[in-house]
């Protein structure tokens, strides 16, 4: 099956996602800079949330690169990616306006924990796909650094209940650790 219509459809939602995010930030009620800081937690959410998602669709497409093809196995875990990205935005908005309670930043990791489960489920399909390409399949990697966060995400959801903010700080350190570029991505790519 061809990758570019799922290329294609994957990159729509994920652009609906940030829109719908960026959308539900409020501008500031006075033109002081001082109006601008009771609207820094939805802001920061929004940040911390648009970093998340410009990195799913960075590996996605990394990802992407290397198969040859797809089939009915990745477009299926595809689609639980894309669905757990589109809770983003509900969930950022949540924690934008109640960001130092337990519920909304644990359900915000929830949502972070099963992107991430997902988007290991999706990379193990791409590698069953890349079966009959051995070296194309190892290239796409077992995920040991998605493995790492799906615990660090398993941590921080009931630690939530606990200290909102340190496991707020655990999903800021992960997005920092994914914003760093995976090299062997980089050096596979198709020239």
């Amino acid at each position: 099956m061809n990758k570019s219509r799922l290329e294609a459809f994957s990159d729509g939602v994920i652009a609906i996602a940030i829109t719908i995010m960026v959308l539900g930030l409020q501008t500031p009620q006075g033109a002081s800079l001082a109006d601008l800081a009771p609207l820094m937690p939805p802001l920061l959410s929004y940040v911390l949330s648009f970093v998340y998602i410009g990195i799913y669709w960075v590996n996605h497409h990394h990802l992407l690169q290397l198969a040859t093809q797809v089939d009915r196995r990745v477009l299926w875990a595809n689609l639980h990616l894309l669905f757990w990205l589109s809770l983003l935005p509900f969930v950022t908005s949540w924690v934008a306006n109640h960001h130092r309670q337990s519920a909304p930043v644990a359900c915000y990791g929830v949502v972070l924990l099963m992107c991430s489960v997902s988007f290991l489920l999706l990379k193990r399909a791409l590698r069953h796909s890349e079966a009959a390409h051995p070296s194309l399949a190892a290239l796409l990697g077992h995920g040991r650094k998605n493995a790492l966060s799906i615990l660090l995400y398993a941590l921080a959801v009931p630690l939530s209940l606990a200290t909102p903010l340190g496991a707020t700080a655990i999903y800021v350190l992960l997005a920092l650790l994914w914003f760093l570029p995976d090299h062997h991505f980089e050096a596979a790519r198709p020239h």
